[in-house]
């Protein structure tokens, strides 16, 4: 009302040019409106992208009762929880965010120990069945004639690909990959794939001393 009020007080070649102007202003508005709101597709979520090294291998150094090769772009790290024991050790990739943990009991020709470990390498990957969307076991056989057995779990977990290998009388080693940073898995799909070739490298190399 104020703006038609304001336009009939001006002369008429000033009234003619600012109802144009008023006119162009309110269609481009409504063209603009109209044109903006029909064709808006929202974007898919993007990730980073993730420059992989290629893969190369060194010898874990001498003093632990195993021995197997790693990836030359991970750091060994001692394990320094409070349930570690002196053969507990972290393979880390500092540029991936990745750990893989690694731990080995002397079994002691036990069978009561051997059991235990046993049943703890099954909790420890079955208290992951709440967020997995599914839990894929297999056999792995090494070179040497070693058997691993293999667990890959889909969906957002903190551990997506877990093992065991044991003889059951001496020497039971096990290992999981975890990320401690909260990311959907798949973004960390490349990393992921990524580590686990270094895994089996590093299983199909693997010897006791």
């Amino acid at each position: 009302m104020i703006i038609i009020f304001a336009l009939f007080q001006m002369p008429v070649f000033r009234l003619y040019r600012s109802l144009s102007a008023v006119l162009l202003f309110v269609g481009a508005s409504l063209t603009s409106c109209t044109s903006s709101g029909g064709d808006y597709t929202p974007k898919p979520k993007g990730y980073n992208r993730i420059d992989l090294p290629p893969h190369s291998y060194q010898q874990l150094p001498s003093g632990r009762p195993y021995t197997f090769e790693y990836s030359q772009h991970a750091r060994i790290l001692r394990d320094s929880s409070y349930l570690a024991q002196p053969n507990w050790i972290n393979i880390y990739y500092p540029k991936l965010g990745a750990n893989v943990q690694i731990t080995y009991t002397n079994v002691q020709q036990n069978p009561k120990l051997y059991n235990k470990m046993m049943e703890d390498a099954r909790k420890l990957t079955s208290k992951h069945q709440i967020k997995a969307s599914a839990i894929d076991e297999s056999i792995m056989q090494t070179p040497s004639g070693m058997k691993v057995a293999v667990f890959e779990l889909a969906g957002d977990v903190p551990s997506q690909f877990q093992f065991y290998t044991t003889d059951s009388t001496k020497h039971f080693f096990r290992g999981a990959l975890y990320f401690p940073i909260a990311t959907a898995n798949d973004s960390l799909a490349p990393i992921i794939d990524y580590v686990k070739k270094d895994i089996v490298q590093m299983l199909n190399t693997l010897k006791y001393q």
